[in-house]
């Protein structure tokens, strides 16, 4: 499959998926919002990829944002339909069932600071810099911001963030939970690499059902979120992953899992 804004590359088990746009800091418009969307479709039904890497080309922009251009011209129809579109192609990515590490090398602006965080786990280069600066252009986050923020940071964390617009850097961003790791900036990618390959490693079934009880557990009750984690386990207990696993331990040897 071609596309005209993203580069696809595999690497055993990983793929990494990186926007590529550098001249507009890998702004998303609207086909490169499709592009990741038949990217992301594209891995979910790939069996040998295991994890995957989402990064921006160059080293200023993991992506700084939705395209302005687009977004100045739009009427409420046209904005509604807008955001929905990139709600749902995000939305894939969260629930590929495959790990997704966000790997953000420099600014993780509005659509951006989104896109990372609809990832499975994010790591960001010291250098980079989150935020949701939406309210300075006078709108507000479209693709998920106001949920997935006040998710992971708290309420009150989210709110300072959207309201003020303002940008944090990579230290804060760790501190507050937004990002998982932070690491010097050449160091990105190979950290990413190396996380990407750990987590291939892991029991597919066992890893999509762990997203899938983390991820609609956050949307229903305690007790409704135990029942679904107790029918995953029992799902997961029937699969030879789960013997070969067990198996292993008992053996004292490295398990190979095969994702059945």
């Amino acid at each position: 499959m071609n596309f005209d804004n993203l580069l696809l590359e595999r690497d055993g088990a990983v793929a990494v998926l990186t926007i590529n746009r550098p001249q507009v800091l890998n702004a998303l418009n609207t086909p490169t919002i499709d592009d990741v969307r038949r990217a992301v479709l594209e891995l979910k039904q790939d069996g040998a990829v295991r994890a995957v890497i989402v990064t921006g080309a160059g080293e200023k922009a993991f992506v700084a944002g939705a395209d302005i251009n687009e977004l100045a011209v739009q009427r409420p129809v046209q904005g509604r339909e807008h955001a929905l579109r990139g709600q749902h192609v995000f939305d894939l990515i969260e629930n590929m069932g495959k790990p997704v590490v966000a790997a953000i090398n420099g600014y993780a602006l509005g659509g951006g600071c989104e896109l990372a965080m609809a990832c499975t786990l994010r790591i960001a280069a010291d250098t980079a810099r989150l935020g949701q600066p939406e309210i300075n252009l006078g709108i507000m986050p479209g693709y998920g911001g106001t949920q997935r923020l006040a998710r992971l940071v708290g309420k009150g964390v989210a709110l300072d963030l959207l309201l003020s617009g303002r940008h944090i850097t990579a230290a804060e961003a760790l501190q507050i939970g937004l990002v998982n790791r932070v690491v010097p900036a050449s160091e990105l990618m190979p950290a990413a690499r190396a996380l990407a390959a750990e987590l291939a490693a892991k029991a597919p079934v066992a890893a999509q059902y762990i997203i899938e009880a983390v991820n609609r557990g956050l949307e229903i009750s305690l007790d409704k979120g135990q029942r679904l984690e107790a029918a995953l386990f029992g799902l997961v207990a029937s699969t030879d992953d789960m013997r070969e696993g067990t198996a292993a331990f008992l053996e004292k040897r490295k398990p190979a899992f095969k994702g059945q």
